[in-house]
Parts: C-alpha cells; sequence; structure tokens
C-alpha cells in the first residue's frame, strides 16, 4: 500500500513537471521576439509585480496568511471532516462540506491529499467531492484577494458559485455512486484532534480581530483613520497573543502562517509576472474572439482552459484580472475562476487513481458544465 502511495506521489510530481516544461516549451516557440517586444513583456511583468507588492501584499495577503494558519491551528479539523461520513445527515454534511475550504483554509496543494484521507476513509462520495471542489475557491486569501484586486462582485459570485456548485454536484454523486456510501458506511473514522484550552469566544475574538485588521486595512477612508482602528485591533489582538494563548501554540500558529506563505506567494509573484507578460505578448483579438462574449462558447472555451491549466493557489487571480483587461467577458472569466482551482492535468490524473476511471469523468464534467452555467448566469446580470 506504501508502495502505490509513493508511485502515485512519483507520477504526480513528474505529471506536473512535464506540465511545466511543456508551457515553457509552447511559450519560447511561439512568443514573438522581434523588436522590443521581449524587453516591454519583461517590464509589464516587473511593473505589475511592482503595483501588487504595494496595493495587496501587506494589507491583504499578510493579515490573510496569518487569518488562514490561525484557522489551522486552532480550529478542529477532524471535528469538521467527522460531519462528512455516509451515516451523516445530508442537510448538516453538504452545507459542511462547501463551506469547510474556507473554515480548514485549504490551497489547491493541500485539497489532493485531505480528499484523499476523507474518501478512503469512506466518507460519503457526495460530501467528498463538494470539498474537493470548494477547498481552493473559497479559503480566506482566495477571497479577499479576488475583492481587492478584480473586484467584490467576482469574489461574492466566486464563492457563491463554489458552495452552490459543490452541493448540486455533490448530491448528484452521491444519487449516482450510492453503492459506494452502501459499502463504505462502516469504515469512516477520523482521529480526534488535540484538545486547546481555550474557550470558543476566546478563539471567535482572536479571529475576529485578525478578519477586522483586515477589512479595515481594505477600506476606502482616510489613511489617518484607517490606521488608528487596525492599530486598536492589532494591541488587543497582542492581548490575547500574549496573555492568553500559550507559547506553544504561538509558535505553531507562525509556523502553519509562513509554511501556507512560502507554499503559496512564490507562486503567487510568478503568476503576477506571467499576467504582466500575457498582457504584452497575447493580442487583444485573441481574447476577445475567444472568450469576449458571455455565451456559451465563450464559457466553454474558459472552462476547459481552466480544467486544462494549473493555477497554484491564488495565481488565477493577477491572470483573470488581466484578460478582463484585455476584453475577457465577465461570464467566462467567472467560469475560469471555478474550474481553474478545482482542476487540471496533474489534480485529474490523481482522481482518476483514487476515485477510478467512472467517477472522475462523470466529476470533470459535472464541474465543466455547472461552471459553465454558472458563467453564463453571472455574465447576464
Amino acid at each position: 500500500m506504501e508502495m502505490i502511495s509513493k508511485v502515485r506521489d512519483w507520477w504526480n510530481d513528474e505529471w506536473r513537471k512535464f506540465f511545466y516544461l511543456l508551457i515553457a516549451f509552447l511559450f519560447f516557440y511561439f512568443a514573438p521576439l522581434e523588436g522590443g517586444k521581449v524587453v516591454e513583456a519583461l517590464s509589464a511583468g516587473l511593473a505589475l509585480l511592482q503595483d501588487y507588492a504595494r496595493k495587496h501584499v501587506l494589507t491583504c495577503l499578510v493579515p490573510a496568511f496569518f487569518i488562514a494558519g490561525a484557522i489551522a491551528v486552532f480550529v478542529k479539523k477532524d471535528s469538521i471532516l467527522q460531519l462528512l461520513g455516509p451515516a451523516a445527515k445530508k442537510y448538516i454534511a453538504y452545507p459542511i462540506a462547501s463551506v469547510s475550504g474556507g473554515i480548514l483554509a485549504v490551497c489547491s496543494c493541500t485539497i489532493l491529499p485531505l480528499f484523499a484521507g476523507i474518501y478512503k476513509r469512506g466518507a460519503g462520495i457526495g460530501p467528498a467531492v463538494a470539498f474537493l471542489f470548494t477547498g481552493p475557491a473559497i479559503n480566506v486569501t482566495a477571497i479577499f484577494l479576488t475583492g481587492n484586486a478584480v473586484g467584490w462582485d467576482f469574489a461574492f459570485g466566486r464563492l457563491i458559485a463554489s458552495i452552490v456548485i459543490a452541493i448540486i454536484v455533490g448530491l448528484i454523486m452521491g444519487l449516482i455512486f450510492s453503492e459506494h456510501d452502501e459499502r463504505n458506511a462502516e469504515n469512516f473514522l477520523m482521529g480526534m484532534d488535540e484538545e486547546r484550552p481555550y474557550s470558543n469566544w476566546t478563539v471567535f475574538w482572536f479571529l475576529f480581530l485578525q478578519f477586522g485588521i483586515l477589512i479595515v486595512l481594505g477600506l476606502r477612508i482616510a489613511s489617518g483613520i484607517k490606521w488608528v482602528i487596525a492599530g486598536a485591533f492589532l494591541l488587543l489582538l497582542a492581548y490575547l497573543i500574549f496573555f492568553k494563548f500559550r507559547k506553544e501554540d504561538n509558535y505553531e500558529w507562525v509556523a502553519e502562517t509562513w509554511d501556507l506563505t512560502k507554499k503559496i506567494l512564490p507562486y503567487l509573484f510568478v503568476g503576477i509576472f506571467a499576467a504582466g507578460i500575457i498582457d504584452v505578448v497575447v493580442p487583444d483579438a485573441w481574447i476577445q474572439a475567444s472568450v469576449g462574449k458571455n455565451n456559451l462558447l465563450g464559457n466553454a472555451v474558459a472552462s476547459v482552459s481552466g480544467a486544462l491549466m494549473y493555477f497554484a493557489t491564488l495565481t488565477e487571480v493577477p491572470i483573470i484580472e488581466t484578460l478582463l483587461k484585455m476584453g475577457m467577458a465577465r461570464g467566462p472569466a467567472l467560469t475560469l475562476f471555478l474550474t481553474g482551482n478545482s482542476l487540471s492535468i496533474p489534480s485529474m490524473i490523481v482522481l482518476f487513481q483514487l476515485m477510478g476511471k467512472k467517477q472522475a469523468l462523470t466529476y470533470i464534467f459535472l464541474i465543466c458544465s455547472f461552471s459553465i452555467t454558472a458563467g453564463l448566469i453571472f455574465g447576464s446580470l
């Protein structure tokens, strides 16, 4: 069993490397290198990186990473995941599964092993795939960066569409593959998290103050007022950290925050740089011709493109922001948001190995179909 797991991990890693090499090859093969285009593209990439660093990193990403780290440490993950079992009531399991991506602060690099864990232990297939879909899409950092960079209409649209699609797809998968739940109903077991000596109210205020800092820093108010309010929240937060929490838990919180940061931020910077280059290298006419209209074809192109591309967590935000400026319609943009994080060539390979051909193909088809539908609805509003 351990050998199969190692082979699967190796296979997934090698496919990801192949995908990166393929992207690099296609870029260098088709990139118009004549004249000053290269210098212009590199300059655009660096300029967009600087713009993101000034507008989003300190006031949005840094607080969001700390929140994600706090959620990962202080929220009982196993207590939540236990509610995804096949014997759980549907009205409990599906809402929990569809929002637990935000609760558990999972990203695209951690969602697959978490999904594999609960799926192999016998979780209901419906709640399991609902969790799989929303995990990377609605984590705290992704929603706040989407709102700050692209617009809060997209952030809320992405959030609502992800939750609705997750529940619908989960229910359909549960109906089609009901024998999975019947077979595994008695096998769903989770180890319990360590009990921490903090009341629910203490943890609530700890997270509330961090969210307060994040929200206040994003408000368009006088900078003096903004920093006074944020500073007051920070002082109250410091009181909790130094006088209410154990040192070892604070260290674990900082370590978890750093772990998320080092896994995500480098890929984000690469994505931002690539978005700047795309703005120069890819003609606007191509974007407008393929995804420039909110119709079935435009959303289908966006859905298939998102399923075939690999977006590390948050990299989809600057890329889609750039594509919107180049003429991408709102509907296809939301469709790309929905499929870009949930599907990719490496993740689909893993899903075929974990779920089998029939279940994986059904899941992929449903996600693409409902993402297209969501894009058409959002684009028409």
